[in-house]
């Protein structure tokens, strides 16, 4: 209940029990509390550094089905995109120029030094998109497993060579023929 309407029925309920004030206060400013409190976005966030940033966002876009968070955009005078941030799912990664903080994209160093794991509903559709959008599939579609849970995954990598790994749980896990 919204604090305007507790603050109503606490009004309501004092003037025929007057203990019912006391009881209510607390209520009320839990809600008050809650109502004003910002919500909490995710505690990690991925740094990825592009020299492209503009086509980065969009291939990350078109690709692999990010979307933009607009009002994390950061413009350079010039009106490069000096930082971007992208949802998916529960899940947000940064995106900026490479040397901020010393990072460098895959394509000026030569090497991959991290890989980043999403997880999907459906990854056959997710690789298709992939496919089509003409990210370079580092490892084709598969399933493994993990003690007791399966995943389909792929690998692929994006513009600059980021390698981004897209996972599905698996519903039903085969398990192994008793002979």
């Amino acid at each position: 209940m919204k604090p305007v309407d507790l603050a109503k029925k606490l009004r309501r309920d004092a003037a025929f029990e007057p203990a019912a004030l006391d009881r209510g206060k607390a209520v009320l400013m839990a809600a008050i509390r809650q109502e004003l409190e910002p919500t909490r976005g995710p505690t990690i966030v991925p740094q990825v550094p592009y020299e492209d940033v503009s086509a980065a966002l969009s291939f990350l876009e078109r690709a692999f089905g990010f979307r933009e968070i607009p009002t994390a955009r950061l413009v350079t005078a010039d009106g490069g995109i000096d930082h971007a941030m992208l949802a998916f799912g529960g899940g947000v990664i940064g995106i900026g120029p490479q040397g901020h903080h010393g990072t460098i994209s895959p394509k000026s160093g030569g090497i991959e030094s991290q890989y980043i794991s999403v997880y999907v509903d459906d990854v056959d559709a997710h690789y298709q998109r992939a496919v089509v959008a003409g990210a370079r599939i580092a490892t084709g579609l598969r399933d493994y497993f993990w003690g007791v849970e399966g995943h389909r995954t792929y690998e692929a990598l994006d513009l600059e060579g980021h390698r981004w790994r897209f996972h599905q749980l698996m519903r039903e896990v085969p398990q192994p023929r008793e002979h």
